[in-house]
C-alpha cells in the first residue's frame, strides 16, 4: 500500500519492501527547494522532512543521516500504524508533496 502511494506522488519513487519497518523514499527536489535548504542552513531533505512535520504533524527521517548517496534525497518512514491509519497518513503525505513542489517548482 505505502509503495504503490508513493509510486504516484510527483516526484517520488519508492522500492518494494522486503521485510523491516521502514521504507526509504527518494524524493527529486526542484531547484529552488535545494536553494531553500541551502539558505536555511540545512540539507535539502533535513528541509523537506521539516517542512513535513511543520505542515503535516508527521515525522520522518532525513536521508541524510543513513549514509545516502550524494546528490540525492530520501527520507525514512515508519511503516508500523495500522492499514487504516496509514492511509490516511499516505494521503496527508500526497497533499503536502503536491504543494511542496508547486511552491517549489523551477
Amino acid at each position: 500500500m505505502c509503495v504503490d502511494a508513493f509510486k504516484k506522488m510527483k516526484g517520488v519513487t519508492c522500492n518494494e519492501v522486503e521485510g523491516g519497518l521502514y521504507l526509504f523514499p527518494s524524493i527529486k527536489l526542484p531547484n529552488a527547494a535545494l536553494t531553500a535548504a541551502r539558505n536555511n542552513g540545512m540539507e535539502a531533505d533535513t528541509f523537506y522532512c521539516r517542512k513535513l512535520l511543520d505542515t503535516t504533524g508527521i515525522v520522518t527521517l532525513p536521508g541524510s543521516g543513513f549514509g545516502q548517496v550524494p546528490g540525492t534525497w530520501h527520507f525514512r518512514m515508519t511503516i508500523l500504524p495500522s492499514q487504516q491509519k496509514m492511509a490516511e497518513i499516505l494521503s496527508r503525505i500526497a497533499d503536502f508533496q503536491m504543494k511542496f513542489m508547486n511552491e517549489y517548482r523551477n
